[in-house]
């Protein structure tokens, strides 16, 4: 297939250089401006732009930046007499593939074309491999062809290419991090950082300095200026895990930010720019939070402009024996095991409901490679709530506090007894994960982890 390249260059006897040079092997058109650019663009698509800066009207670099501001991803390699570092900069960071300076070798030309053109086929092409793979129920490390991952899989596909806001809702352990790593390393600031923050597991006191810095002497202790989650996002992608923790004064800090891409830090009073992309997560009912006052609603609508919802593990159980190989293989690999699983015990992992959802599901397989003592996992490798298909109870419906003294593995024992004491902990405190950790004597970050490791929920959530 011949491929289309678009001249755009206001001087005649500079577009017929380039079209003499370029013909034999490529279809030529050309436009002496960026509104003659624009129809030809609108007419018929190019398979690259050569664009001249310095133009009467509307500058090569206005034009670029509109194209990239109106998502056409057409390549362009700028073709300027201007021979400055900045400019070339300049051109390179508002969308530009290349640079070249006017009075440039044929060949060197030539060299340039064919290597973008090249970029461009390779990029459309894993692009291509990367759909095929979602529709066989693949996102990059998430596994799930079942219909309802699948539709979270193609929708994040398409909202990983925009600069869209975006919140994923999801009980605990279902790979709300993992889908905001994929949505990152897919779009076009995969080259950025990636930055995260656990709102859960941050104290109220610190959770502002976290997300924007501050500047020496803004408080005791404030030795040095320090910048924040968001400033060192910038160019890339803040996610804000488990917003719904979140308390009401930085949720208006935050709406602002959103509303303004500025920051200050504490202490500070000038204005910083951050050009971030924000991913945030939950695995609260944030409508019932808004209901409730905990929740602002026009931060709400702001970080919503795109919801996905990662369904549990429950209702997409025909992805798990998938799951348990891929698993299986990974977990092989780092404790040098080669084990399968029997029928019995992959029927049992299918039956059962999963509170901790995938997370749960992993740990669980981990545990029954790790402790099993032949080459197949079976259903007596299985922890005992599988087996039991619930979590061991009295009769009374409470949770046994003397049935890990049975257990005759003594991980397992330690792991049944951090169930019963930690939830018996938590409904003390009314499910207050701050107040439970202080009394427990654990960072509440550390609690909260122990918590999603173990597959622990407050009811009702």
């Amino acid at each position: 297939m011949t491929r289309t390249i678009l001249i755009v260059d206001d001087e005649r006897a500079a577009r017929y250089g380039v079209r003499r040079a370029l013909e034999g092997k490529y279809k030529i058109a050309e436009a002496d401006s960026a509104t003659s650019a624009r129809a030809l663009l609108a007419a018929e698509p190019s398979d690259l732009i050569l664009l001249d800066l310095v133009m009467p009207g509307e500058d090569g670099l206005t034009f670029l930046r509109w194209m990239r501001a109106n998502d056409i991803e057409t390549p362009v390699l700028v073709v300027s007499a201007l021979d400055s570092a900045k400019t070339a900069v300049d051109a390179l960071q508002s969308g530009a593939a290349d640079y070249i300076v006017k009075g440039y070798d044929i060949e060197e030309l030539r060299k340039r074309v064919a290597n973008i053109l090249q970029l461009a086929e390779l990029g459309a092409e894993n692009t291509r491999l990367r759909r095929e793979l979602v529709a066989d129920g693949q996102f990059g490390r998430m596994l799930g062809s079942s219909a309802p991952m699948r539709r979270v899989f193609e929708m994040a596909e398409r909202v990983a290419a925009t600069d869209a806001t975006v919140l994923i809702l999801g009980e605990s352990g279902t790979g709300k991090d993992l889908l905001a790593q994929e949505i990152h390393d897919r779009s076009p600031r995969a080259g950025k950082a990636l930055v995260a923050v656990n709102c859960a597991a941050l104290p109220e006191n610190l959770i502002e300095s976290e997300l924007f810095g501050f500047e020496r002497g803004a408080f005791t202790g404030a030795a040095q200026q320090r910048k924040g989650k968001f400033e060192l996002a910038s160019g890339g992608t803040i996610f804000l895990d488990e917003i719904g923790d979140m308390n009401p004064v930085t949720q208006a800090k935050v709406l602002r930010v959103l509303e303004n891409r500025k920051i200050e830090r504490l202490g500070g009073s000038q204005s910083i720019d951050v050009d971030v992309r924000v991913i945030s997560a939950t695995h609260r009912d944030l409508s019932a939070e808004i209901a409730a006052g905990q929740f602002r609603e026009d931060l709400y609508y702001r970080l919503r402009v795109v919801t996905l919802e990662l369904p549990a593990l429950r209702e997409h159980k025909e992805d798990i024996p998938a799951l348990v190989d891929a698993f299986l293989a990974q977990f092989g690999a780092r404790h040098s095991r080669k084990v399968k699983i029997n029928r019995a015990a992959l029927d049992l992992l299918s039956a059962y409901d999963w509170p901790g959802n995938v997370r749960e599901l992993r740990n669980a397989v981990e545990r029954s490679l790790v402790l099993c003592r032949s080459d197949e996992i079976t259903v007596a490798d299985l922890p005992e709530e599988i087996r039991e298909g619930h979590r061991p109870l009295t009769p009374a419906g409470t949770e046994s506090e003397s049935a890990f003294l049975g257990e005759s593995d003594f991980r397992e024992a330690k792991r049944q007894f951090e169930i019963v004491y930690l939830k018996r902990k938590l409904e003390e405190h009314r499910w207050n994960v701050s107040k439970t950790a202080a009394v427990v004597g654990l960072h509440r970050q550390s609690l909260q982890e122990k918590l999603r490791e173990l597959g622990i929920q407050r009811p009702g959530k």
